[in-house]
């Protein structure tokens, strides 16, 4: 009996009468709804992707298009693996980072991640990496060091990230900067690499070289002088940041005609890109809504061409962007309720109703009387979750008793929020997945008025000045303040966006594909030729620059709205211009005070520095949040 076997079957020892009604998916989570299906395009080599799952590892449970959990995507890989197997093709499994922080699996613990660790690592990945939101805090970091990276073995790469170890003060790279394997069935040669961006807000227990010097190092040089038959550069940077072109342009450099596949990360977003005929990029949204399925087809091994065929190479690409639901798992392994969960996947569905469960991630602290929404209605709407924010909470919870007759600025990071807030029970794990942050509240006091006011306005169109004066002084892009998904300037993937049409020759698009209708067991039936279409429920409607048929399921457009970086309260300030009060206390949340008082710099207030910020409230923001829902929301649903 292996050491995984043994934690496994205790787990189901524990969980006693649990875990033999866990058959799939958490118990209450919303039924996934049958939707029109394209299916996936296998090639020679296929991937799986994940990103940005930040601790949703027990899925959705109010959204019926992401309601599977992760024991359900053990069961679906080890599915398609075996069709692999039998087609004599290959799957690699893919994670690009931000496993931690956005959801009560990992943040309700003490210490966290109590459950989420060895969740996990029950799933086989094959390359691995780190995302800076494990690295915010030395205690993640150290845990990841600790946990992580021995739980992959040399399936972790770290190509641009150290590791201070506490007991010796020595920089060690936190994993291998590379790793060169064989694939199993057709035994493709790969190079594969693992970046961060050029992250600034790590703990001190790490440190991130910025990638435009890793990649002049000379292992990486040596590296990409190799004559694999693939490069595969996974890393936690957006499909169009600089980062990843700079990569491309140094193996580019070095090998004209090998394909290179990027899996990005960051963004919150779905995305895809190639950066020339023989290069595709897939990045696969945020919170575990999206598995990215990636295939490379053609003359991917060098010994099936001969030398000087080598600058005709073909290869082509197909991606699509999977919902994470059971009925979209049924379709693409053509199994069925019944048929599809594996014995390891429902014992890992075990795991995770157990660590719930203990964790009591279902006691609800209040009804929220509507939906409020991050990006689905414009800021300052009544059903934007920023407007009851400003509105609502922050005048109840920003208040210093020694100083509530002071009047107040206070000012929020809208990335501070991390989900929308849905209509019924605001339970122990909404907080965690609305504010999973230990962030709290501080000020400076006795800010004049007409200094004060100008903040937020440099706060959310820094300009060129602005940002070069940051860059000078070490504070980091503005861009960190908001929501990940405006990371690159464009509107969010959940909707349709402008369409780019940059694709490589060798980017392989299935437009005309007729979408299949699942029928209540997934299976796909032709899509009725009549006037009246199914009913679609909203959901991703992606368009990358590979066109707009990446998407598995055919949903609905959701409206979205661009947000500000940071939203202000102004408490106790009368309205009337002439009544203005001549200083106030400027207070916001601790995350953002490099900004902020580069934006008092820039407001004249020169003046002040770190030693003029105090703590104005006990507690984080999300213990004062949930306090506020107490406080105000009753728990009669």
């Amino acid at each position: 009996m292996t050491w995984k076997t043994r934690i496994i079957n205790n787990v189901i020892l524990a969980a006693g009468p649990l875990a033999r009604l866990a058959r799939a998916a958490q118990q209450g989570a919303a039924k996934p709804v049958a939707a029109p299906m394209r299916d996936l395009v296998w090639g020679k080599l296929n991937f799986l992707h994940t990103t940005d799952t930040h601790g949703w590892h027990g899925g959705h449970l109010k959204e019926s298009q992401y309601s599977a959990d992760w024991g359900d995507y053990i069961s679906f890989a080890h599915h398609l693996r075996k069709e692999a197997d039998e087609k004599g093709i290959d799957l690699l499994l893919v994670d690009t980072g931000d496993r931690v922080e956005g959801n009560g699996l990992y943040d309700a613990s003490d210490p966290k991640g109590k459950y989420y660790y060895d969740i996990y690592r029950e799933q086989d990945v094959d390359i691995i990496c780190t995302g800076n939101h494990e690295l915010y805090q030395a205690p993640t970091a150290d845990e990841e060091h600790r946990q992580t990276v021995p739980n992959f073995r040399n399936k972790y790469i770290a190509s641009n990230l150290d590791y201070i170890d506490p007991s010796t003060g020595e920089r060690v790279p936190m994993a291998q900067r590379y790793r060169r394997f064989q694939t199993k069935n057709q035994k493709v040669d790969i190079v594969a690499f693992g970046f961060l961006f050029d992250f600034m807000m790590n703990a001190n227990n790490t440190v991130v070289q910025p990638v435009r010097e890793t990649i002049k190092e000379q292992w990486f040089q040596d590296a990409i002088r190799q004559k694999p038959d693939v490069f595969v550069v996974i890393g936690h940077v957006g499909v169009r940041m600089q980062e990843f072109k700079d990569i491309f342009a140094a193996i580019r450099a070095q090998n004209w005609f090998t394909p290179i596949v990027f899996f990005g990360g960051h963004v919150h977003i779905r995305d895809a890109i190639a950066y020339d005929s023989k290069s595709f990029a897939i990045a696969s949204g945020r919170y575990f809504e999206t598995i990215g399925f990636m295939s490379v087809d053609g003359n991917i091994k060098k010994s099936d061409i001969s030398s000087e065929a080598e600058t005709t190479r073909s290869v082509s690409f197909s991606r699509r962007y999977i919902d994470n639901n059971l009925l979209g798992f049924y379709h693409h392994t053509g199994l069925n309720e019944s048929s599809f969960p594996t014995e390891h996947g429902r014992n890992v569905t075990a795991m995770i109703a157990k660590g719930r469960k203990e964790l009591d991630l279902d006691y609800n602290y209040g009804c929220a009387p509507k939906d409020y929404w991050m990006t689905r209605r414009p800021y300052p709407d009544e059903n934007s979750v920023y407007t009851w924010l400003e509105k609502e909470v922050l005048p109840d919870v920003a208040v210093n008793e020694e100083r509530k007759d002071i009047p107040r600025l206070a000012i929020f990071n809208t990335g501070g929020i991390r989900f929308d807030i849905f209509k019924g029970a605001f339970t122990k794990d909404t907080t965690y997945i609305v504010s999973p942050f230990t962030s709290g509240l501080k000020y400076i006091p006795d800010v004049p008025y007409s200094v004060a006011r100008k903040v937020i306005t440099l706060l959310n169109r820094s300009g060129p000045i602005f940002q070069a004066a940051g860059v000078e002084a070490g504070v980091p892009d503005p861009r960190y303040m908001g929501i990940p998904e405006q990371w690159d300037g464009r509107r969010g993937a959940v909707v349709d966006r402008d369409h780019f049409s940059q694709a490589g020759a060798g980017a392989k698009s299935q437009h005309g594909q007729k979408p299949l209708l699942m029928d209540g067991n997934g299976h796909g039936q032709e899509h009725p030729q009549s006037p009246k279409e199914p009913h679609l429920i909203e959901g991703y409607t992606t368009q990358d620059a590979i066109g707009d048929d990446g998407d598995d399921a055919v949903h609905s457009a959701i409206d979205y709205y661009n947000i500000p970086n940071c939203v202000q309260a102004e408490i106790g300030i009368p309205k009337d211009e002439d009544e203005k009060p001549e200083t106030v206390d400027l207070v916001f949340i601790d995350f953002i005070q490099p900004w902020i008082l580069l934006a008092l710099r820039f407001s004249g207030g020169e003046s002040y520095s770190k030693s003029d910020v105090k703590q104005y409230v006990e507690g984080t923001f999300t213990e004062l949040m949930s306090g506020w829902v107490k406080k105000n929301w009753g728990v009669d649903c």
